[in-house]
């Protein structure tokens, strides 16, 4: 729901009297709803010359079902391969044609030269993005390459950091490296990019590689069949996870602790799942929660680690019990049950771990040296664990939330809490949804090529890198 700013600036009156004062006027969002295409409207796609992506980019847009346009050239033949019939696009013939998304493969820049291609192709449709547009870009993942490639693709992300902040109205844009032999493991997050689950997620980089077969998917109900473990699910963010994982077909196992429990059970009831009252600081919680998970639901497909708890007081006055408590919950426990489910095989094959951290993790904040250090250790947790987990037929992500609206920020001073809200590109904060969107994304098994990735959740904010 908008804000009460956001609503004022966002009705006829309203919208004027911010416009003379010259005050921000944050867009009301486009966000998912059933029914909902994955991309409402007409999609541009261009490429730099000898970019590698053109046919797998069109094989999605076809699925999904995208009123497509190109220009002329390769481009245009690649998407023909794909079975894909575009409208031809020039400046001359496009007239007023407005666009959902504008889509660029740039894995064919081998030099800082060739930047050149992002311009051509950008500059003329700047001003023809839809509110709630989308810009994607696809690059080749500099760390595979070498010299002047490796400069030209990570001078990618200056580009799409950038255009997330210009182009405005709500649009957002994003950059997704693809590794060599990678290409068919796109579809997931083109399409999470390209559609409203992604309406929070802008100026992310998200790197693509190998992700084995490549399974036939209901896209509709991708998580159909499969077990997924929400901690910390009784309510709020955690809530909105199960809710979303259950609408993708999922059958969610939601834990909380004891003292939850009535309200955790109101949510596993309602979405016909499964509830765990359990403390996952306790010594054996791992040990116990491994044994359930395989006895009463044969394993687990999807891990979300999303309980956590805020215990803020400056360094100087933050008595050590404090400190410790926040470091167990947010980090010990995600750490020691995601190594119990992969050592006792309880984490099927296909497995997904997806921890929650937090921008504080990334930028820190006054007064929680405890909790942005438990939270970047989440992110060093995907970085240490990755190898392994893929070695599992796994993969491990994280979702870093920035300023989402949620009970706990509402208890926020107004002051601190407007600032939290307008220092991003979209000049609003998140939804718990959207939180949730981008874990279902992650947690999809069509995402096996997405691993060891953090994405932040915070409309681009200010914040952090």
């Amino acid at each position: 729901m908008p804000d009460l700013y956001q609503q004022l600036v966002n009705n006829p009156i309203g919208k004027q009297i911010a416009s003379r004062v010259g005050l921000p006027q944050p867009p009301l969002l486009k966000r998912w709803a059933p029914g909902l295409p994955v991309v409402d409207g007409a999609v541009l796609v261009g490429a730099a010359e000898g970019g590698r992506l053109g046919a797998e980019i069109a094989r999605v847009l076809k699925d999904v079902g995208a009123k497509t346009w190109t220009a002329e050239g390769p481009i245009r033949e690649q998407a023909a391969q794909a079975g894909l019939d575009p409208k031809i696009y020039a400046s001359g013939t496009a007239g007023d044609q407005r666009f959902a998304a504008l889509v660029f493969d740039a894995t064919g820049i081998e030099a800082p030269e060739q930047l050149r291609a992002l311009h051509e192709f950008f500059h003329p449709v700047a001003r023809k993005l839809q509110p709630s547009g989308r810009v994607i870009v696809l690059g080749a993942t500099p760390e595979l390459a070498a010299g002047h490639q490796r400069i030209a693709q990570r001078a990618l992300e200056g580009f799409t950091r950038s255009t997330g902040k210009e182009f405005g109205k709500g649009s957002t844009s994003n950059l997704v490296y693809v590794a060599e032999g990678a290409e068919d493991q796109i579809e997931s997050t083109l399409r999470f990019f390209l559609s409203p689950k992604s309406a929070f997620v802008s100026g992310q980089v998200v790197r693509v590689g190998k992700g084995g077969a490549k399974p036939a998917l209901d896209w509709d109900r991708p998580l159909q069949g499969k077990v997924a473990l929400v901690t910390g699910a009784s309510r709020g963010i955690g809530e909105a996870i199960a809710e979303t994982l259950a609408r993708d077909g999922a059958h969610v196992v939601g834990l909380d602790i004891e003292p939850l429990r009535e309200d955790l059970e109101r949510v596993t009831e309602r979405l016909g799942g499964s509830a765990i009252t359990l403390d996952v600081t306790d010594e054996d919680a791992p040990k116990n929660l491994a044994a359930v998970l395989k006895e009463e639901h044969g394993g687990v497909d999807v891990v979300v680690h999303n309980a956590g708890i805020t215990r803020d007081k400056r360094l100087a006055n933050m008595k050590p019990e404090i400190w410790d408590q926040v470091i167990a919950v947010n980090l010990l426990a995600p750490e020691r049950i995601t190594h119990e489910l992969l050592e006792q095989g309880v984490l099927h094959r296909g497995g997904r771990v997806i921890g929650v951290s937090s921008i504080a993790g990334i930028a820190g904040n006054n007064g929680q040296t405890n909790y942005a250090t438990s939270k970047a250790g989440v992110i060093g947790l995907v970085d240490a664990a990755s190898e392994a987990v893929q070695g599992a037929g796994a993969t491990i992500n994280a979702v870093a939330p920035g300023f989402i609206e949620t009970q706990m920020t509402a208890q926020i001073p107004f002051g601190i809490r407007e600032a939290g809200r307008r220092l991003s590109s979209l000049g609003q904060g998140g939804l718990p949804v959207d939180v949730a969107e981008t874990i279902a994304w992650l947690a999809s098994p069509g995402s096996g090529g997405v691993n060891g990735n953090v994405v932040r959740v915070c409309g681009q904010g200010f914040l952090g890198a």
